[in-house]
This record gives C-alpha cells, structure tokens and sequence, in this order.
C-alpha cells in the first residue's frame, strides 16, 4: 500500500514511518509533508526514498507549498492510503480531497470532523470511503465492533448499542485544586502523565478539550448521537474506550499506552499485524483500573465541547478556532492556563450559528474567530498555517 503522511514530522507522523518501515513488505511511503521542520523533512525523504514532498508554510527546492501542496498529496494517483496527521485546521481541505479523490483516509487530525464533520461525514458515506480514526480511543471503539455486523466505522448502525464510552487520562491535573490551575505553567501543562504527544493536543488533554473534541468526532464517525456517548476518566490508560451493547453487555480495547497500536490498525486494517518491538501488558501482574466521571466545574471546556457539538452548525467550528488561538497564546506564555476556556466561551456566547453551513461559510467564521481570540486576549497576531500544521 502506497501512502502520503502529511504532519510526517510529528509525532503522530514520526511514529507512522516507524510502523511504515517495521513493515516494507506491506506498506511504502511515497509522500511526505511537514509545517516547518525542514531539516527532518529532508532526512525522511532520503530514508524512505520519498520524491513527493511538501513544506507547507514557505519555500523548498524540490517541494510543493501552501495548502494546496497538501491537497496536490493527498490526491496524487500514486497514493492509496492518506494519513492525515497535521494538527488543527490545516486537516480539513487535505482529507476532503483525499476522500473525493477516492483515497482510503486514516484520521488522526480532530479538527477536520470537528470544523466539517456534517461536510466530509456526508462525503464519506457518498464516496463509500472509511475514514479509519488514528486516535486511541476512537480505534478502540472501531475494533470494538468489529464481528458486530457493521462494515465500516462511518455506517455504524447504532440499533444495538447502548453507548460509546470514551476515556481519558485526566492529563497532569487531575488531582489539582482549582484555584492552583490558575498558576499552570505551559511547561507544566505539557508533561503529559501516560501519553507522548504534540505540543497542542497535549494541551487540550490538559484542559480535557481533547476529550470534548474527541466526542464530537465520535458522533460523526459512528453516527451516534451525543446523549449516548460518555466520557470517563481513566488514569492508568490501559482501558482506550468501551462500547455498551443494549444487553448491558460491555467490550474494551485494552493495552499499553503506546500510538504506534492504533496507527498500525488504520494501516493494516483489517488485520492486527505482528510489531516485536510494541509494549504488551504483564497480565501476571497485579493490573489497577480505575474509572470516574470528568469533573466539568474545574474543566469547562469539555462542557464547551460537548454544548458546541449538541448545537451544531458553526458553533464547533467555534470551539475549536478559538481553542487553537487559545493554545497558541498559551504556549507562548501570552494568557494564562484557565484563560483558554474562558476565551473559547466567550467566543461560543457571541457567535451567531450557522446550521447548515459550506465550506466559505466555515473558512470565514474560522478566521473571524480567530481574530476575536486575538482582540480579546491583546494578542497581536493570529497563527499562521505554520503554527496550526
């Protein structure tokens, strides 16, 4: 299988070109995208003998740019599969042209479902395509039902679930006072207790918008309402979501925390391929699971997240612009840790929904929530493509 990893020098896609190369019988990298690092873009291409490559924010010999680079990837008839592993909303354009031009989609980009889900959802089941979700808890609930009568995770039928269950880790401050997360630094923030990720999903795992943006994108690729989705705190990560059928009955994907598991499966699908070097569980020992419920007072932005989702329309679209800018100026020591839900609200109460949006729609009240954020929190720009990919 030929594939384009476009955020290839992220962690996700550092990680996907380590699944690529355990298997070279199976799988081949044939085109490469990155944000910024230039210099690990290069070296990746020579290591896996890439020619198709893309810088999308600047210039590079030899390379495509901008985000029409990225769609030009993801389209090229020399790629099968696309794994769409930028960050925010430089996700959405790729995939929907990765879909539209008949690609198999592995997901790992949240924003692209959150921003347009009611847009590429729709595309997906027209084109018949599976988009095949990279998160974990989103791959644990897409093994989960498999053998259950259902072909693809985007057609879900519902009629014999109860409820999808989501997990979470609680991030670094589970166990935090209120009145301490006010002080947070975003060095703090981004040590991360069980999971090694990019700088801005580590960040929303500490704020556990992760986990709200998690549930939107599980309403769309499983076609489940949002009154019967959960989310539950799991410290140990070991349990990546749970699926509870209307007999009571519940199945989990469990294991070690460990990305590479869930890459593999939207590569491989549908086959569990052999990794000697992924970690097992020791079920010798003595194993701790411990669940409870999120604690929404003292993380708002799953509230936000899941109100948004509830509402539709634009106010996702919303949620996740603001909470980018949010982020960014967060990671640049410009507002403070808590001040990243109180702007995501209050660019949620002054929006004016949009319910049936298209493309223009969302692309202009992207940028206008954003430049708000910037208003707001006296921040002199919004960030560039760069920064968001």
């Amino acid at each position: 299988m030929r594939v384009a990893v476009l955020g290839s020098t992220g962690s996700i896609g550092t990680q996907t070109l380590d699944v690529i190369a355990a298997h070279p019988e199976r799988f081949r990298a044939v085109a490469l995208a990155a944000a910024r690092s230039e210099t690990l873009l290069r070296e990746q291409a020579d290591r896996f003998g890439v020619t198709r490559i893309c810088l999308s924010d600047g210039r590079m010999q030899g390379a495509l740019s901008g985000p029409q680079g990225l769609v030009e990837l993801a389209t090229d008839p020399e790629v099968d599969l696309v794994v769409v592993a930028t960050t925010g909303a430089a996700g959405w354009e790729p995939t929907l042209a990765a879909i539209r031009a008949g690609k198999q989609v592995a997901l790992a980009n949240k924003e692209a479902l959150v921003m347009a889900g009611s847009i590429i959802a729709v595309e997906a089941r027209k084109m018949g395509a599976v988009l095949r979700p990279v998160d974990s808890e989103h791959s644990a609930i897409w093994q989960c039902i498999q053998g259950e009568g259902v072909a693809d995770s985007h057609l879900m039928a519902p009629r014999d679930i109860s409820k999808l269950i989501l997990t979470a880790s609680g991030g670094p401050f589970r166990d935090t006072p209120k009145e301490d997360l006010e002080q947070v630094t975003p060095r703090q923030a981004l040590a991360h207790p069980t999971w090694n990720m990019g700088a801005k999903v580590t960040i929303d795992s500490a704020t556990l918008m992760n986990k709200g943006l998690e549930v939107i994108e599980a309403h769309w690729l499983f076609d489940m309402p949002y009154e019967r989705l959960e989310v539950v705190v799991h410290p140990q990560s070991i349990v990546h979501s749970m699926v509870e059928f209307e007999d009571g009955s519940t199945k989990a994907q469990l294991g070690v925390p460990d990305m590479r598991v869930p890459i593999q499966y939207a590569l491989g699908y549908p086959d569990h391929l052999p990794y000697a070097e992924l970690p097992r569980l020791d079920w010798s020992q003595t194993l701790e699971l411990r669940f409870q419920p999120p604690e929404l007072e003292r993380f708002p932005c799953l509230r936000l997240a899941w109100e948004a989702g509830r509402q539709g329309g634009t106010y996702p679209t919303v949620l996740s612009a603001a909470d980018e800018e949010a982020v960014a100026a967060f990671l640049r020591d410009e507002i403070g840790f808590m001040d990243i839900p109180r702007l995501v609200e209050k660019a949620l109460e002054a929006h004016e929904n949009v319910p049936d949006p298209d493309f223009d729609v969302i692309r202009a009240i992207d940028t206008q929530t954003r430049a708000r954020v910037c208003e707001w929190a006296g921040i002199a720009r919004a960030t560039t493509l760069t920064e968001r990919a």
